[in-house]
């Protein structure tokens, strides 16, 4: 019966410790299509999409890319904005390294092959509910071919504000592209006086079943 009750309080230690930054939220504009069309994000053209943040900072995204066979991204220029590449910045930067993978997914039929383009290591503040602006340029292979972002018009997005808007800096207005944009500071933990309460309940529940079992 001891055993139990250090058990419970070590649980009721361990969630008073959870913080409300580890609760994690995404935004998706649903999957890569790849075979309907893509515009391209590099030699000077930046591509824009909109999204909604679901917390208060954002520590990554993905995306889907045409690029030439065999071709691989080295690096990426991004930017989250409040205006369609422009108005207040919250965060840019070049991911290039470790913080940036690119996965082959398939070969499509126009002959590029399709690849999943992962950026992690961000922290680019925001506001939960805001809309904002997630801009590509600048992208990089190992042959100085020409990377485009898959367009896939918001098909089976899956989150609030989804489609998004779109944009290109040569054409205007576009449909929108396959992505997902994560962060941290979504959703809610219990306060600590939630949590106390809580904690004391199952140490009162212990302390019941500890009378009727002695």
């Amino acid at each position: 019966m001891k055993t139990l009750i250090a058990s419970l309080t070590i649980l009721c230690l361990a969630l008073a410790a959870v913080p409300a930054s580890a609760q994690m939220w995404s935004y998706d504009n649903g999957p890569i299509n790849g075979n309907v069309d893509a515009f391209t994000i590099s030699f000077g053209y930046i591509v824009s999409d909109t999204f909604v943040a679901g917390g208060s900072s954002v520590s990554g995204f993905s995306f889907g890319t045409f690029q030439f066979s065999g071709d691989i991204m080295l690096s990426v220029d991004w930017s989250i904005t409040s205006g369609e590449d422009g108005g207040t910045v919250f965060g840019s930067g070049t991911a290039s390294g470790n913080n940036l993978t690119d996965k082959f997914v398939s070969i499509n039929q126009f002959g590029y092959d399709i690849n999943l383009i992962t950026v992690t290591g961000l922290n680019a503040s925001v506001t939960s509910g805001n809309t904002y602006w997630l801009n590509l340029q600048s992208a990089v292979t190992q042959t100085g071919d020409p990377v485009l972002w898959d367009q896939n018009s918001g098909v089976g997005c899956m989150s609030k504000g989804c489609p998004s808007m779109a944009s290109d800096s040569y054409y205007g207005s576009i449909p929108s592209e396959s992505f997902t944009i994560s962060g941290t500071g979504g959703g809610s933990t219990p306060e600590p006086s939630s949590i106390m309460l809580f904690g004391s309940g199952i140490l009162g529940l212990a302390g019941v079943l500890r009378r009727k079992l002695f």
